[in-house]
């Protein structure tokens, strides 16, 4: 249609250019000299006139081009007012318009429901190029891990962190390494992976890691609850017997003895009875102190079920406090608790964390029991994600750093008189709770245990 009426525009147009020829030619030879100069006048007129009415469609044609080049979807084209010959060709370009802006609405739809997917899942994403190191874009998850606000080029990374940036740099597309490292003095494995692809010509590197901290705890801590069900009943079913039998022994050793005593009116062998029952004493002695160890060990398989209640925590260190400042005063330790939020609540179990506290802070005046100034700090609040925590702090001696890292094993201990058992009851207590228990420490200045929920 709209090809139609411009052919029939440009017709009529060319008949009147036709006439006016014919009149200016007709004048020329009569020498009216005026007359032709009017005609010619006309005819150029019209002649631009015709131009313009052929290339309109042209010029309108280039401005939707160069809107679309430059992505400018909101100009329109006039459809009511306009030389009917266009009419039909704005209305296609009105609706090419509206099909690129629903276009363009969707692709940011998809781009902002896709930001907002990346920044609240907890594994860390960064794609950098791969030629110069410019990083593309990082998400929430990556800045929160390792507390940077922003990282513009990827060998920056080395200076903050480089064990994370060697694994990173060394990391080959499709495949995966664990690496180990500390954030904030906090021990962290991360599990990296990485994947390339192209993105305007350019060659890009995307690597996500995730914190598998928490999971390899778990399945450490559930390994270590096997092996301990089954060295506990392996032991006491193996001791029990040569305890018992010991004790037997012994006591019948004692009763021959005072049978042939009385029978004979002979002193037997005094050395060799001494002999034979102080042997066969540190047998049932031994025995008995083995089952006592299985016994105590075996309470952490027994730690599996959580009697969860509303804990004010104000109240919970208050309790604390009352229990051990008696004990800690005697030894000249200070005992300080404080609240850094207002009304904080947990659901858990209140038996449970008070042994955990207790515990820490037995351990906590071990380390003080010789330092200047010895102090214990009970401080509860709220972190920045929400979480509430409970910290432990002494200014006592601190852990070296090369044993740091297994003090959280059962039957671990640094002190002779310790049993291994303590902080490994707390950990499991803590999974318990879907929290986790951090430690930062260093030598002679003091160690912090952080109980997260």
């Amino acid at each position: 249609m709209t090809f139609k009426r411009l052919e029939v525009g440009i017709f009529f147009r060319l008949i009147f250019i036709l006439i006016l020829v014919y009149g200016a030619v007709y004048y020329f030879s009569e020498r009216a000299y005026p007359q032709v100069i009017f005609a010619g006048s006309i005819l150029v007129g019209l002649v631009w006139e015709l131009a313009r009415y052929v290339t309109r469609s042209n010029n309108e044609l280039a401005k939707f081009i160069m809107a679309v080049k430059y992505r400018d979807f909101s100009q329109q084209f006039n459809e009511k007012h306009t030389n009917p010959s266009l009419r039909q060709l704005h209305h296609a370009f009105n609706q090419i318009n509206n099909t690129f802006k629903q276009l363009q609405f969707e692709k940011e739809a998809q781009y902002h429901y896709l930001q907002t997917i990346l920044q609240l899942i907890d594994t860390g994403i960064i794609s950098y190029d791969a030629a110069n190191g410019e990083v593309e874009w990082i998400n929430e998850a990556f800045k929160r891990t390792l507390g940077l606000p922003y990282l513009k080029n990827i060998h920056s990374l080395q200076k903050r962190n480089e064990v994370l940036y060697d694994g990173i740099i060394k990391l080959k597309p499709n495949d995966n390494q664990l690496i180990k490292l500390k954030i904030n003095q906090q021990p962290m494995q991360l599990l990296l992976s990485a994947t390339a692809f192209k993105m305007q010509h350019r060659d890009l590197l995307l690597v996500a890691f995730k914190n598998v901290s928490t999971a390899i705890d778990e399945t450490e801590n559930e390994a270590w609850q096997k092996l301990l069900r089954v060295m506990t009943h392996e032991l006491m079913n193996s001791v029990a017997p040569i305890s018992s039998l010991a004790d037997t022994m012994r006591r019948h050793l004692q009763l021959n003895r005072e049978q042939y005593e009385q029978e004979h009116q002979l002193q037997p062998n005094a050395d060799l009875l001494q002999d034979l029952e102080e042997g066969i004493g540190i047998i049932q002695n031994r025995g008995e102190g083995l089952l006592r160890f299985a016994k105590t060990y075996r309470n952490l398989s027994k730690v599996n079920d959580l009697l969860l209640t509303t804990v004010y925590v104000e109240e919970l260190l208050n309790s604390i406090y009352t229990l051990m400042n008696p004990q800690l005063e005697e030894k000249g330790i200070l005992l300080v608790t404080e609240i850094n939020a207002i009304d904080l609540t947990l659901q858990a179990d209140p038996r449970l964390l008070e042994q955990v506290l207790i515990n820490l802070i037995l351990n906590a005046q071990r380390a003080v029991i010789d330092r200047p100034n010895p102090t214990i700090k009970l401080v509860a609040g709220k972190q920045e994600n929400e979480k509430i925590y409970i910290e432990v702090t002494d200014n006592g001696s601190g852990i070296p750093e090369e044993i740091i890292e297994s003090i959280f094993i059962p039957f671990f201990t640094a002190h002779k008189d310790g049993s291994g058992i303590g902080l490994s009851l707390a950990k499991q207590i803590m999974h318990l709770h879907k929290g986790n228990i951090q430690v930062k420490s260093k030598e002679d200045q003091g160690t912090t245990f952080t109980l997260q929920f």
